[in-house]
């Protein structure tokens, strides 16, 4: 299918590396409230029950003589019983074990999703026809298979979708090793990130390709070997796809809570923050102001926004701004002590893990300050604009209850990053570092460069702890969880403003720009001025942010 490509080890070389340990959060997990079937340890997918495996054994490494580098590819071991492997495991080796592949079984009880299968009467599950051989890691020899590595494909019979790849060290898997899956349970996956790149072979993870809070697409946690020797050629794996429509393994309110309460992130503000946090009551019982388009004067806003129009869309028609004169330079400023998280609890990855959404509202969003090598440039106005909201996602597993990863909102982007990378002020609860003026999250104290990092040219986000914070495991307010039901989680009037939270200001702030570059060394205005053409282009006017409903994540997966 993909050919074979090959390179030789010498025997001295292959080793095994002992069997890992995977990893564990700073503190053990707590008793979850009594719910449906979060943290029950199982999932129910409709025609299928899946099961979270994190235990592996080794199988074969890309690089045995440097343990830092390469891949590993791990069976999954301590299968229940009646339980059938999807595929391996493949994890990089620079990093703690921290991964899962799900196995799978026939649902002891068809659950109502069975009225959508178009073929009931056939098995869920089967065995593979045969094996591709896509590609192996020796010369060619049958006599020099010592440690090296196979990678089989299964070619599943009509009407069923392969899930992962086997790797073996010697011969052809046993069909019954792994399991294939009827197509109707099935969604389409997609490459992910790069794990490990060699001559012209290329180990992927993946995912599912329909993703958010109505994707139904479940991640599998196998990976995809890519060969480049056939561009274009599809994915052959699918993911698997959740056809239960009670998603019984996302939490309820109780467990929402329990969630936030053990997991609540502190955001640690700038010591030198001007403009910090407040909670949007605050925001709007001290003057916020809601303009008409063709209207000049501002009409107060009610502190639960009820009078602020709902629905529709950002149509230009309203807008709100701040007051004028000193009120509007002490409402700049916020109010830390009434500062919260509003939470919105979603699905994620067809509700096999949950995302709640934390965001935090700030009233102002100060100037920039551009880095040139070891200059310092604080902007006048590029930057600044009425209202910011910026928000992290975390990413809880549903079938243990146990945080994944953290989603940081950085700017027009954001990275997720991994349980094991985050710094924990108190058992399990992350810190977030909020940087200075611009209020994007970050993982770890710095200065981080929206530019070049390498030429050291950019905008500068600083981040450092300080007195000023936010517990969100005590601050905050549920806002969302449509999953739930009607009237389950009262939605405030103010989230359905879906207009601009602050008024559009066009000015000419290339100019500013150009007057800097002129004035730095000939060698370095060229750089300059490339990077300032990619810069957002938020930075180039005032233009206050829309509502948290009107971000493409509220609704879609998070970008990265």
């Amino acid at each position: 299918m993909f050919g074979c490509e090959c390179f030789y080890r010498k025997k001295m070389d292959l080793l095994p590396l002992s069997d890992p340990e995977p990893f564990s959060l700073p503190a053990p997990l707590p008793q979850w409230p009594h719910g449906q079937g979060f943290a029950s340890g199982k999932l129910n997918l409709g025609e299928l029950e899946v099961v979270k495996i994190s235990r592996f054994k080794f199988i074969w490494s890309s690089n045995l003589e440097d343990k830092k580098k390469g891949v590993t590819f791990y069976k999954p071991v301590g299968i229940p019983d009646g339980f059938y492997i999807l595929g391996h495991y493949c994890q990089s080796n620079d990093q703690p074990l921290r991964g899962f592949v799900l196995v799978a079984r026939e649902a002891p009880s068809k659950s109502e999703a069975a009225d959508f299968s178009t073929h009931v009467t056939s098995p869920a599950l089967r065995e593979p026809l045969d094996y591709t051989l896509a590609w192996k890691s020796n010369d060619g020899s049958e006599g020099s298979l010592e440690g090296c590595g196979f990678f089989w494909l299964p070619q599943p019979p009509e009407g069923y979708k392969s899930i992962g790849y086997l790797v073996s060290s010697s011969k052809k898997p046993k069909l019954d090793k792994v399991r294939c899956v009827r197509a109707d349970l099935t969604d389409r996956c997609e490459k992910y990130r790069v794990m490990h790149s060699e001559f012209s072979f290329r180990v992927w993870s993946t995912r599912p390709y329909h993703r958010g809070m109505l994707g139904r697409g479940v991640s599998v946690g196998t990976f995809s070997c890519i060969s480049d020797s056939i561009p274009g050629l599809e994915l052959p794996l699918s993911c698997l796809k959740n056809l239960d429509p009670s998603l019984h393994g996302m939490p309820n309110c109780d467990q929402i809570h329990a969630l936030i309460n053990h997991y609540g992130p502190t955001f640690f503000f700038h010591p030198d923050e001007i403009y910090l946090p407040s909670s949007v009551s605050w925001f709007f019982e001290n003057g916020a102001l809601l303009f008409r388009k063709g209207d000049s004067v501002g009409e107060p806003i009610d502190v639960g926004g009820s009078n602020l129009p709902s629905g529709g869309c950002n149509d230009g028609e309203f807008w709100i701004d701040l007051p004028s004169g000193d009120q509007r330079k002490t409402i700049k400023l916020g109010n830390l002590a009434s500062a919260k998280l509003y939470l919105h609890v979603k699905p994620a990855l067809g509700g096999t893990f949950t995302d709640i959404a934390l965001w935090i509202f700030c009233p102002f969003n100060g100037p920039a300050t551009l880095k040139v090598g070891i200059m310092n440039i604080a902007l006048n106005k590029i930057g600044q604009h009425v209202c910011d909201w910026e928000h992290v996602t975390l990413r809880i597993c549903n079938f243990t209850g146990e945080l994944w990863s953290i989603y940081f909102s950085q700017h027009s982007g954001g990275v997720w990053v991994n349980a094991y990378e985050l710094e924990y002020i108190q058992g399990n609860k992350a810190i977030i570092y909020s940087s200075r003026n611009g209020h994007a999250s970050f993982p770890h104290p710095g200065t981080y460069i929206q530019g070049s990092a390498k030429l050291g040219i950019g905008i500068r986000n600083d981040c450092a702890s300080s007195n000023f914070y936010v517990d969100s495991s005590t601050h905050y307010e549920l806002v969302a969880a449509e999953y739930l039901g009607d009237g389950i989680v009262a939605e405030p009037g103010w989230l359905q403003f879906m207009r601009k939270w602050g008024p559009t200001i066009v000015y000419d702030s290339r100019t500013e720009l150009d007057k800097i570059v002129h004035v730095l060394p000939v060698m370095l205005q060229s750089s300059v001025k490339n990077i300032f053409d990619k810069l957002p282009v938020e930075l180039y006017g005032e233009e206050g942010p829309t509502g948290p409903k009107e971000k493409n994540n509220w609704v879609g997966d998070e970008r990265g």
